[in-house]
Parts: C-alpha cells; sequence; structure tokens
C-alpha cells in the first residue's frame, strides 16, 4: 500500500513517542501517506490506521477533521487561499476570486486538466503577510496579488 521509504518515515513518527501514545502519531503519518497518493482513499487511511496501530475510526476523525488531508483526489497543485478577515481585509477574497476567474473553477474543484484545485482555507497565521496562499500544503506564498498570482502560476506550469 505504502513504499518502503514511507514506512520508514512514519516508523520515525511514531519513534517520537511513547509505545502507549502510538495514536499521537496519526497527523504525521496521514500527511506522509497523502504526500506519497496524492490523497487519502479509504483503504489508505486504514492502513495507516492498522500500521499506527489505532483503530481506523480515529484515523477517520483526523483525516476528516484537518483541511490539510485531501479525501479525494486532487489536482497536482492545491491551491489553498486564505479568506479569513485579516486576509480578507487585505485582499484575500479578491486574490481567491482571480484566481475563480483564471482558472475556470470555483472552491472545491478542479481544472479539467488536473493541474490545479483551489480550496478556501482558514487562517495560516501569515496574517502579516495577506493574502497568502498555500500550494500543496507545504510552500507558503506571501502577498498575493494578481501579478503574484501570474507569476506563480507560470512558475507551476
Amino acid at each position: 500500500m505504502l513504499s518502503a521509504e514511507s514506512l520508514k518515515l512514519i516508523d520515525v513518527e511514531l519513534a517520537k513517542y511513547p509505545a502507549d501514545q502510538r495514536r499521537s502519531a496519526i497527523m504525521g503519518a496521514l500527511r506522509i501517506a497523502q504526500t506519497e497518493k496524492g490523497w487519502l482513499g479509504a483503504e489508505t487511511i486504514e492502513y495507516v490506521a492498522d500500521y499506527v496501530g489505532i483503530a481506523p475510526a480515529a484515523a477517520y476523525e483526523v483525516a476528516t477533521f484537518y483541511n490539510m488531508y485531501d479525501l479525494h483526489p486532487v489536482g497536482k497543485y492545491k491551491l489553498t487561499v486564505c479568506t479569513n478577515l485579516p486576509c480578507a481585509l487585505r485582499g484575500g477574497v479578491s486574490a481567491a476570486d482571480y484566481l475563480k476567474q483564471k482558472l475556470g473553477i470555483g472552491f472545491g474543484e478542479t481544472t479539467s486538466d488536473g493541474l490545479y484545485t483551489l480550496v478556501e482555507g482558514e487562517c495560516m497565521g501569515a496574517c502579516g503577510d495577506a493574502p497568502v496562499m498555500l500550494v500543496n500544503n507545504h510552500k507558503m506564498c506571501s502577498f498575493m496579488t494578481e501579478e503574484a498570482i501570474e507569476a506563480k502560476l507560470a512558475e507551476l506550469r
């Protein structure tokens, strides 16, 4: 189900916690699985839960609570735009609207070529850099004006 490399990375996460608290490694383990698979299907979540040694329902609780986990396929580039109040006041909604128009999709949708998925995100803790966008849950992009969005999209192509 997962590569030996991913399992080794999960083992590193598990080693951070006492044996009776393996459940604490589930967030990291799910992140590792998602990085390899691109998204978390039911079989993957159950496999990771079994590997970590927790009930599948406990892993589903985590995977469905946090928006960083994708429970269905997403584009090659998942673009998460913060539209919470501080970002909204500094252009977050405008940045999101620009991306919707530019990509021809709405929040929760993927472009027909499978390249981009657009997601509305919660606060990313970078209000001073607003508007902000997160690429594939790992790369924070700041001051996302229309020009900055164009440059980022060109870089990702």
